[in-house]
């Protein structure tokens, strides 16, 4: 399994970009930064897109995307919940902002959208999917994607403390989980849903605790003004849990 990180980050700028991950050239995990960092063949292999939940780093290349299919008389396959759908239809897709995708054009529309259900593993091209509920300031799942070879990563999305009952569910090689900000801004970033080194901390030792060891750990989503910070203080964490912990960067490769 390959995945590469196409954006690592919570703001835009030349060097950084939303978040957006890619797993085999064909599956991507959210579209903050998908179509900005794809040429347009690139973005034609693409097969489906998992969305964790509709804030607009998170989804915003969606209308982009469906243009490029629309063109190329193609369709994607999205798959994320009922209230991404919603956000979509109501602020992105529809039909004022930019065209409908869903349902454009009408006899075979350039978007279909699924409904995930938290907790039950669904097939799709070829991988294991398993979505569970996370904290979030609006309802978000993650996403466990486990490969026809057996090699798994878990993405949290953006996620607060009170990881426990989502670790009882994966089993990951490596883990792509949020931290948006640094420890001296712990309650703010604990009160909007997120995490910090030090939270991130807590949430690493109840996973160790229930599952018996510590995947690979990758974080994503890190405010770019606060990423030396951070940087220095997920070092302290590594060191203390005695487990590699790396701040992702946009074209990261990660290889399972």
């Amino acid at each position: 399994m390959n995945i590469q990180v196409l954006g690592a980050h919570n703001c835009e700028s030349q060097s950084s970009k939303f978040i957006s991950l890619l797993i085999d050239d064909i599956l991507a995990i959210d579209a903050g930064g998908l179509t900005s960092s794809l040429s347009f063949q690139a973005q034609q292999k693409l097969k489906a897109i998992l969305l964790t939940h509709q804030h607009y780093d998170h989804i915003r290349d969606i209308p982009a995307l469906g243009m490029t299919f629309y063109l190329h008389k193609a369709t994607i396959n999205i798959y994320s919940t009922q209230s991404v759908y919603d956000a979509l239809t109501t602020h992105l897709l529809n039909g004022k902002l930019y065209p409908n995708f869903l349902e454009q054009p009408q006899q075979n529309p350039t978007i279909k959208f699924t409904i995930i259900e938290p907790y039950r593993t669904e097939q799709i091209e070829g991988y294991s999917i398993l979505a569970t509920e996370v904290n979030h300031s609006v309802p978000t799942i993650a996403y466990q994607v486990t490969s026809p070879e057996g090699k798994t990563v878990f993405y949290t999305g953006d996620t607060g403390p009170g990881l426990a009952d989502c670790w009882k569910y994966v089993s990951p090689q490596l883990l792509i989980i949020e931290v948006i900000g640094s420890n001296r801004y712990e309650e703010p970033t604990k009160e909007s849903g997120h995490l910090t080194p030090s939270l991130l901390k807590q949430e690493l030792i109840t996973f160790q605790q229930l599952k018996g060891y510590l995947p690979q750990v990758v974080t994503v989503h890190m405010s770019p003004t606060l990423e030396k910070e951070i940087e220095t203080e997920i070092a302290v964490v590594g060191k203390a849990l005695n487990n590699s912990i790396t701040l992702a960067y946009e074209g990261m490769q990660l290889q399972l």
